[in-house]
């Protein structure tokens, strides 16, 4: 009998997105079993996927930034006691089967017996039937030697098993990886799953989830006391505990924008770079204890000293929510603009308010994805991209960064590295031409070329980031070549 896969399992078996999957199935070409995969059907979909270990280490390091051999060893490898319970799990399902399959062959022994008795006393044309039948039967019990490529695919999802558990959220049906030592609700940051929690640290309670199936190992101390029945519920706090194996629990996630509170926090540069002398990305710690829960492509008010606050997009991904990136273009009518390119300097403190705005990835879309940036509307741009690779369900991913001489393409290795890394990732620079001709009109002749890119735009969410006149010409190009109102979002670079 076919083994039964998850669309997240069965995807990182094959090495595709969910989103690929998902196109299978809508497509017809891939058929599920109450939201599950067989693999016979799988292998027959993918019959020449890379059963490598790349893709797993891909998505591991994709959005690392620094230390990455030590954080690599951390977030691949489990502690030795998770290690061995998985292992143990594994042989017991090992012996099950065994057992399982002893009980099968002797049962086929029986019935071999018996159709080669009935074969040789009955006549011509039952004996060809039996005969056939006692064929059928021999290669139904023996079919490894027939299907490596079913033996490799089984191989491989073992060895998962040991480096991950799966996670699915109740009630949402939403499924991440917990992978090495990583806590449940950094895991699922990881993912792009959007969890309710607070101090991140075993304080507040906030994260709190009921463990429906499966086994948790608590990994450090928290001071938030459960009470008797949330621990005769088998409740956990998702900051302290792990996944031992595969779990089901019962979380709450935010839906909308309005359940993020306003948060206040005293930041600390930690790095900052300057990829062109009139651009600088600026990059903010959170205290430990107080990080930032936000949206992919929201914004947030900046303030250093006594500079005038002022409100810049987020340019990092919500699933490291401590490490924030800021792109910040010299301005000098913009004070904190000033302060960053005169004096600002590691380890300075730099005040946050937000998050604010609701140009966000509609996470539950089964489109493909288009993402249009006007010179610093990259900012949140390269945040929804992040989140959208974070959750891995987008069959195909197209980045138009126009740009103005002004500022470049002042992240273009980056987007050329995500193009490299991702067979469905497509980025193509385009360069405002003269300065002196009208925006609007430039804007509306590089979308009118974007279209025969991509004939099919009403099968495509469209998020476009940039000045008024790109926003003006993406509404009236868009509405032209008849993509839904609800599949056009629009933000603003600050």
């Amino acid at each position: 009998m076919a083994q039964l896969l998850t669309l997240s399992r069965a995807a990182r078996l094959v090495g595709v997105t969910r989103g690929a999957l998902q196109k299978k199935i809508k497509d017809g070409e891939l058929t599920t079993f109450e939201g599950q995969v067989t693999t016979d059907d799988l292998l027959r979909t993918y019959p020449q996927a890379h059963l490598e270990d790349d893709a797993l280490l891909e998505r591991l390091t994709r959005l690392k930034e620094d230390a990455y051999a030590r954080r690599l060893r951390e977030r691949i490898l489990p502690d030795a006691e998770v290690l061995m319970v998985r292992v143990s799990e594994l042989g017991r399902e090992l012996a099950t089967a065994r057992a399982g399959l002893a009980k099968f062959q002797s049962a086929f022994t029986g019935l071999e017996r018996k159709l080669q008795a009935a074969a040789g006393s009955g006549n011509a044309e039952a004996k060809s039937l039996l005969a056939g039948l006692h064929e059928e039967l021999r290669m139904a019990i023996d079919p490894a030697s027939k299907e490596p490529g079913k033996l490799l695919l089984a191989a491989r999802d073992s060895f998962l098993r040991v480096l991950a558990a799966q996670v699915r959220v109740l009630p949402g049906q939403r499924e991440f990886f917990v992978e090495g030592s990583d806590s449940l609700l950094d895991a699922a940051l990881r993912a792009g799953l959007s969890l309710n929690y607070g101090c991140s640290n075993g304080n507040c309670g906030l994260c709190k989830a009921r463990v429906v199936s499966g086994e948790t190992k608590k990994i450090r101390h928290h001071d938030y006391v459960l009470s008797e029945s949330e621990r005769e519920a088998n409740t956990v706090l998702m900051c302290s505990h792990t996944a031992v194996t595969d779990l089901v629990i019962e979380a709450e996630e935010t839906g909308d924008v309005r359940e993020i509170p306003l948060q206040q926090i005293v930041t600390r540069v930690r790095k900052i770079e300057r990829p062109t002398p009139a651009m600088t990305i600026l990059h903010l710690q959170t205290p430990r204890t107080q990080r930032l829960r936000f949206l992919a492509g929201q914004y947030v008010t900046l303030q250093g000293d006594n500079a005038t606050p002022v409100d810049y997009p987020i340019a990092s991904c919500p699933c490291d929510d401590r490490n924030l990136q800021f792109h910040i273009q010299h301005l000098p009518d913009n004070p904190f603009a000033e302060r960053v390119f005169e004096g600002l300097k590691a380890g300075d403190p730099v005040g946050l308010q937000g998050p604010r705005g609701d140009f966000v990835l509609n996470e539950s879309s089964p489109h493909d994805l288009i993402f249009i940036a006007g010179d610093t509307g990259f900012a949140p741009i390269k945040s929804l991209i992040e989140h959208a690779m974070a959750l891995d369900v987008a069959e195909r991913i197209s980045l138009y960064w126009i740009a103005s001489p002004a500022n470049g393409h002042y992240l273009a290795n980056l987007c050329r590295a995500w193009a490299d890394a991702l067979d469905n990732f497509d980025f193509v620079p385009l360069d405002l031409p003269d300065r002196l001709e009208p925006k609007p009109e430039t804007f509306r002749r590089l979308l009118a070329d974007l279209a025969g890119r991509r004939p099919a735009i009403a099968d495509c969410d469209v998020y476009v980031a940039g000045d008024p006149g790109l926003i003006e010409a993406a509404k009236g190009h868009f509405a032209e070549q008849g993509l839904p109102p609800e599949q056009l979002h629009i933000g603003y670079p600050r």
